[in-house]
């Protein structure tokens, strides 16, 4: 008789083992997400582009306005018009007032765009 039961039983205790592991892992990730998270309001920027600004541009040679969000990292969702303060186009947005002219360093290439509205 062979000891542990046989082969499909360990076989699904360590499935379950390594299922177990993977969900420890996503919790220990979690929780350092909420434990270095910020609350940042709307509109608390006064006029200066800043994280949760939404900010009204208009990309050199074109005169279709974009609307963006930006916000941390791990809320960013371009389809959404939410991007991050860490992309190329909210680095180079960050810190500036309406009218200024912003180059992006983009990895496409460098575009220039000018701040409409913060709000």
């Amino acid at each position: 008789m062979e000891e542990g039961g046989d082969l499909s039983e360990n076989a699904e205790y360590e499935d379950a083992k390594n299922e177990q592991a993977f969900m420890e892992g996503e919790i220990q990730r979690l929780e350092a997400i909420l434990a270095s998270a910020q609350i940042i309001e709307e509109g608390a920027s006064k006029g200066i582009v800043s994280a949760g600004s939404r900010v009204t541009i208009v990309e050199k040679g074109s005169k279709e306005p974009e609307l963006y969000m930006l916000v941390g990292s791990a809320e960013a969702n371009p389809s959404e018009g939410k991007i991050s303060v860490d992309s190329p186009m909210g680095r180079a947005l960050m810190g500036h007032k309406t009218g200024a002219k912003v180059t992006v360093k983009a990895p496409d290439g460098d575009f220039v765009v000018t701040i409409k509205k913060i709000e």
